[in-house]
């Protein structure tokens, strides 16, 4: 199991939904950095369960505890560690998940992959709990790209079949997307954020579950990131974000919809402002030959239905061999969109990091 990415900015994630802990090491901090522990823990409250009605029930502070790398408020230079306890465990509600596979959870392929000996409990590692100190190193990479002027936000586009408002992907409105970070969903238009939670309530009293589309940008990147071809922006962040449990696409600017079009209508064309070259649009979403132009980065990722529903589904028991029908007990969120908000920003700053 390959749990290291990244050469420059490298982190290596540990730990199991239901062990002791979870954590994270980053090697290739400079050394001097100073690291606000307050910022950091308000991206971890974002992304923390247990918050409201329309996340799981399961509470766990996520509290880290920083145990190398880290000295008198700012790195040391040397790898840098930090642990989080998994308090609020209930185990005994995966006792049959040994052997009787979840749809759509990393449960059977786990099975094949590690033959049996994968922790199932929560989903063991596959789980989205490991995302945890995903967004912990994200917060420091947030901390060196802040430095820079390089500020990232995200918002909820959609979830289900409700859209929110449109943005100006050209001049992004930084002010209303960075205050989004306070609101339980970040949505721009209050009425959106209403019939949203209403769906996701709506498909939890069901015993089911619903996805969305989370729009990241990225704000204040200079022109000249990537390295074409095979680490250039766009495959960089994509590496990352198809490492998110949940994730099931990506698509940067106009993504699919520029098929629609014909070039004339939708290359980006540059102008001069003043002594600066800008485009006129940003439908390839701030990157072309997989470098960046110096326009706002935008890209959109898929997040699927929650996996575990209370539904009884069909499925198959690998201990007797048999056909079988499951549904699922435990704790669970209806939709996880509104959690995977701080995910998707935190691997943007780590692929940032790691290009710069």
């Amino acid at each position: 199991m390959s749990g290291i990415w990244g050469n420059k900015f490298k982190i290596s994630i540990f730990g199991e939904s239901h062990g002791a802990a979870i954590g994270v090491t980053i090697d290739g901090l400079p050394s001097g950095l100073k690291i606000n522990l307050n910022n950091i823990e308000n991206e971890m409250e974002r992304r923390a369960p247990g918050r409201n009605s329309i996340s799981t029930s399961r509470k766990e502070s996520d509290k880290f505890e920083i145990i190398s790398g880290f000295f008198n408020g700012y790195t040391t230079g040397t790898p840098l560690t930090a642990i989080i306890r998994n308090n609020d465990k209930k185990s005994k509600d995966y006792l049959m998940l040994s052997h009787v596979m979840r749809p759509s959870h990393g449960d059977y392929s786990g099975f094949l992959k590690y033959n049996g000996f994968n922790d199932y409990r929560g989903g063991g590692h596959f789980s989205g709990r490991i995302t945890a100190p995903i967004v912990l190193a994200g917060a420091i990479a947030k901390e060196i790209l802040r430095n820079k002027g390089i500020e990232i936000v995200s918002r909820i586009k959609s979830i289900k079949n409700i859209s929110d408002e449109e943005i100006d992907i050209c001049n992004p409105p930084m002010d209303k997307l960075l205050l989004l970070k306070n609101k339980g969903l970040a949505v721009l238009n209050d009425e959106n954020a209403s019939l949203m939670k209403e769906e996701i309530l709506n498909a939890k009293k069901q015993g089911d579950s619903v996805g969305g589309v989370i729009q990241c940008i990225i704000n204040g990147l200079s022109g000249g990131v990537g390295e074409p071809f095979f680490d250039s922006l766009e495959s960089t962040i994509a590496h990352l974000a198809f490492s998110v449990p949940a994730v099931k696409g990506i698509e940067f600017g106009r993504g699919f919809d520029i098929t629609k079009f014909n070039g004339s209508q939708i290359n980006d064309e540059y102008y001069y402002d003043g002594e600066v070259v800008k485009a006129s649009s940003n439908n390839n979403g701030g990157i072309v030959g997989g470098i960046t132009n110096g326009m706002p980065i935008s890209f959109n990722v898929a997040i699927k239905p929650t996996a575990s529903i209370l539904k009884e589904q069909n499925t198959v028991d690998i201990k007797e061999k048999i056909n079988t029908k499951l549904a699922i007990e435990g704790r669970h969120d209806p939709c996880i969109v509104q959690r995977a908000i701080p995910v998707i920003e935190a691997i943007s700053a780590i692929a940032i990091a790691e290009l710069i």
